[in-house]
């Protein structure tokens, strides 16, 4: 079992082909698992039985994010639902997003911006009008998150990889960690994190155990996935994660690391190597 010093939780979604939710859970109990995390609320009180929680749920999606103004009404909206539905669960976290840097149409229905009629010729987002309109937006909502005890954690996404629309986000606007931290900084409340996702900064940035230093004090999420293919954290891959969960300890991270892998072959066994490797 875990020995406590990292708290362990799996994304669902990555293994929602091979098992249920209250399959995961079972599974989760008998790896030492915390938490089953980016779950429908529907959800939540079958984790409750397994005596689990979520460590992080879901809002908007990453394509029509916030740094659009003409999106923000509908992520707005869809926050404080989140928001509301997390603090009457006592879910700790949600999940949020800077969006694309060019339009992708008409809002469809927050779930589903693929729905959107795209433009022939979409308007680019400047980087600097992104970040703006970000900050203006979270300023809108995160008086809220404070009041409700909720936190919002804002994910870097890496803009390299094209093979595979969960494995790379091109067009996603907050590729980079400066500039994540630049929006998280001007908004100046303690309830908008940083979600730290090894494998996106790897391939954008790498100097992983870095960068965790240098962003320890907005850092309240943690992904992980091997890289390159986003598969299992083993030996075919280059992320060294003992380094990175032994420094989490040594900036006193109290939050929780989402096991994120696509599995490549059996998933319990990657998942119970994963639990282990980042077990330290």
């Amino acid at each position: 079992m875990p020995n406590g010093r990292i708290q362990h939780s799996i994304v669902h979604w990555c293994f929602a082909d091979y098992w249920t939710v209250e399959q995961t859970c079972q599974i989760a109990r008998n790896l030492g698992c915390l938490s089953i995390e980016l779950v429908a609320p529907d959800q939540w009180p079958t984790l409750k039985k397994y005596g689990l929680g979520c460590a992080i749920a879901g809002s908007h999606l990453f394509v029509q994010g916030m740094n659009q103004r003409k999106y923000q009404p509908m992520c707005l909206a869809l926050l404080r639902q989140a928001i509301d539905d997390c603090a009457d669960a006592n879910v700790p976290t949600v999940i949020t997003f800077t969006g694309y840097d060019h339009d992708t149409g008409e809002p469809a229905d927050g779930q589903n911006p693929e729905l959107a009629q795209i433009p022939e010729n979409p308007v680019q987002i400047d980087p600097d009008e992104g970040l703006r309109n970000c900050v203006t937006g979270y300023k809108e909502i995160v008086g809220y998150a404070e009041k409700k005890k909720v936190s919002l954690s804002l994910e870097m996404l890496n803009t390299r990889v094209t093979t595979h629309p969960m494995k790379g986000h091109p067009g996603y606007q907050g590729d980079q960690l400066d500039y994540c931290a630049e929006i998280i900084n001007q908004v100046g409340s303690p309830r908008l994190g940083l979600l730290f996702d090894a494998y996106h900064v790897q391939i954008m940035e790498g100097d992983l155990v870095t960068r965790i230093h240098e962003y320890q004090q907005i850092i309240n999420h943690v992904h992980t996935a091997g890289n390159p293919g986003r598969g299992e954290l083993d030996a075919s891959q280059e992320i060294n994660y003992p380094p990175l969960m032994r420094a989490l300890v040594d900036v006193g991270y109290q939050g929780f690391v989402g096991h994120e892998f696509i599995p490549t072959r059996d998933p319990l066994k990657g998942l119970s190597e994963a639990v282990a490797v980042c077990d330290i």
